[in-house]
């Protein structure tokens, strides 16, 4: 049977280039309350889920009432810059083009919410997946497995057998419990080599063969 059975790539900071805009709307929302906003504050809540963005933002701000509401207007805020459309990270599309081309089987899966993935699917010069899991479609986001099986099963495939990449160890611990192969593209937490996983600098130069090399597939 062919390697990878699928492919499950992360939305934010892994496909898309949309830290920059999380880190915006955070430093924007902190300041308005009087707090501020650090790139280890931001690192503290890369791969979501959104409420523990919420949390830590009205923690900061000594507003612990209002958690539910500094997520529901990061959504708010963010879907309104993802509108405006995203780029692709380095290497993200011409990779996506190449397994595209090959008809293997790809999804976007998520711990940003519905409103924030549809924006972004949107707002794409091409949209190569298939589907898109969100963390409005599971019950337990990432770091949990939920997603990634979730998506293998709307596939009908072997997640076991599949690859997914991630670029946080939030991502990287959810597509581990599920039992995938994982390629991390870390950037702002480090994240270490295991089997079954590798880790790279960014996803250009990356193709194919180059992963089955690299898994020994």
């Amino acid at each position: 049977m062919i390697f990878p059975q699928a492919f499950f790539f992360d939305m934010d900071g892994l496909s898309v280039d949309t830290e920059p805009l999380w880190l915006e709307t955070e430093i924007e929302l902190a300041k308005e309350y009087g707090s501020d906003w650090s790139l280890a504050d931001q690192a503290h809540c890369l791969g979501g889920p959104m409420s523990k963005v919420g949390i830590h933002l009205a923690q900061k701000s000594n507003r612990p009432d209002l958690a539910e509401w500094f997520s529901d207007e990061m959504v708010r805020r963010m879907v309104q810059r993802c509108a405006t459309g995203v780029g692709f990270m380095p290497g993200a599309e011409s990779l996506l083009d190449e397994i595209y081309s090959l008809e293997i089987p790809i999804a976007l899966v998520s711990a940003s919410p519905r409103p924030i993935v549809d924006a972004v699917l949107n707002g794409l010069s091409k949209n190569y997946y298939q589907f898109s899991i969100s963390a409005s479609d599971v019950t337990r986001s990432k770091p949990f497995p939920d997603p990634y099986l979730l998506a293998a099963e709307k596939f009908n495939v072997d997640i076991t057998e599949s690859i997914v990449l991630e670029d946080s160890a939030t991502g990287v611990e959810s597509a581990t419990a599920a039992g995938a192969y994982v390629i991390a593209v870390p950037h702002l937490v480090p994240i270490e080599e295991k089997p079954k996983r590798i880790v790279l600098k960014s996803l250009e130069n990356l193709s194919v063969p180059l992963i089955r090399e690299k898994f020994n597939r």
